[in-house]
């Protein structure tokens, strides 16, 4: 079996590599990652050397090499992770969004298509986002068959592909599935995202930025089982469908920071009233959706999937994972972040 994961250099596709890699000895993985900013090589090094792990530097944008890789290692299992994915910076400039996210899904899909001339026994899954659903009220959860309504230019993109990927299958008969995820957290996310920042802003004695008044809701999954839950639809899941994966873990922004903070003061040391001192807000962003949460139960009572972490030991973990990774948090933070802004927005922005 040889499976490709694109954006596996990225957040959640390395988690998914150094979790399946190993575990999966017999089975050949090809990470296909064109190396933008938040795909970072460091975060491989574990699988790098395994016998069952492949490199290929492509970009989904370039749909000839993407093809020429795809027929290559001919997979029978696409698992899709690379995407644009930071509603901050799909605001600032949304064209790198479509054209990655939507066009680059395309090419993707096209090349699965060129090479499968029998669909047995292959299967094309695409990772998603909950911000495609848009807004919730107070109360009710999102379920698989919510209705579209994004946002932002980013929700917008991977709307767009989810779109194009279940018209895949009734036009063309591709074997897919999907998953559309709550926030994600763990090791190796970048620090552009809120968990991150905020534990690395806080380490360093900066400003905490809280969109508004601070009490917009996710729900947050640790990355660990969201991994699980994508290879778990991808190798059991019904072609065709999709299944909404969420940690059952809502909370405030402002009841992340204080968890984060918790935690910061424990693990480092820190004084918890000055940590607080660092909460500093600031004017909400455009469109910024009120509340996402996820109705899992689909998963769960057809798969068998479950979330294993509870919140509060999963930010402890991830907050003690940068304490201990401060070499990585450099390596990611050293300019390339700053250079990539500059050079596709015109617009220096501090990491």
């Amino acid at each position: 079996m040889t499976v490709l994961v694109t954006g596996g250099a990225g957040f959640i596709g390395a988690n998914f590599l150094n979790r399946l890699v190993p575990r999966l000895p017999d089975v050949s993985f090809v990470n296909l990652d064109a190396l933008t900013y938040a795909g970072n090589p460091r975060s491989l090094v574990a699988i790098e050397a395994s016998p069952n792990y492949t490199f290929e530097h492509v970009d989904l944008r370039d749909a000839d090499a993407l093809l020429q890789v795809v027929r290559r290692h001919s997979p029978d299992t696409v698992v899709h992770f690379a995407a644009e994915s930071h509603v901050d910076r799909s605001i600032l400039g949304p064209r790198a969004f479509l054209e990655t996210n939507v066009l680059g899904t395309l090419n993707l899909l096209e090349a699965c298509r060129a090479i499968w001339s029998d669909f047995a026994g292959k299967r094309f899954h695409h990772v998603s986002t909950d911000e495609v659903y848009g807004s919730l009220g107070d109360e009710g959860l999102f379920t698989e068959t919510t209705s579209y309504d994004p946002s932002s230019p980013y929700s917008a993109s991977k709307a767009a592909s989810d779109h194009l990927v279940r018209a895949y299958h009734r036009t063309y008969g591709l074997p897919v599935s999907l998953t559309n995820c709550s926030n994600n957290y763990g090791p190796l996310q970048f620090p552009e995202k809120l968990i991150p920042l905020m534990t690395l802003n806080a380490l360093e004695g900066k400003p905490l930025p809280v969109y508004g008044d601070g009490r917009n809701v996710r729900d947050w999954l640790h990355v660990e089982d969201h991994v699980e839950a994508v290879w778990t639809v991808a190798t059991k899941g019904t072609v065709g469908e999709t299944y909404n994966v969420g940690g059952n873990a809502e909370r405030t922004n402002l009841e992340v920071i204080s968890t984060v903070l918790d935690a910061v003061a424990e693990l480092a040391g820190r004084n918890r009233e000055d940590l607080q001192g660092l909460v500093t807000y600031v004017k909400d962003r455009p469109g910024h959706d009120w509340r996402y949460a996820i109705d899992a139960t689909k998963i769960r009572a057809e798969l068998g999937w479950t979330p294993s972490r509870t919140f509060e030991d999963g930010i402890r973990d991830t907050v003690a994972w940068y304490l201990r990774n401060g070499e990585w948090v450099e390596a990611v933070r050293s300019g390339a972040y700053r250079n990539w802004i500059e050079l596709n927005y015109g617009k220096r922005v501090d990491a």
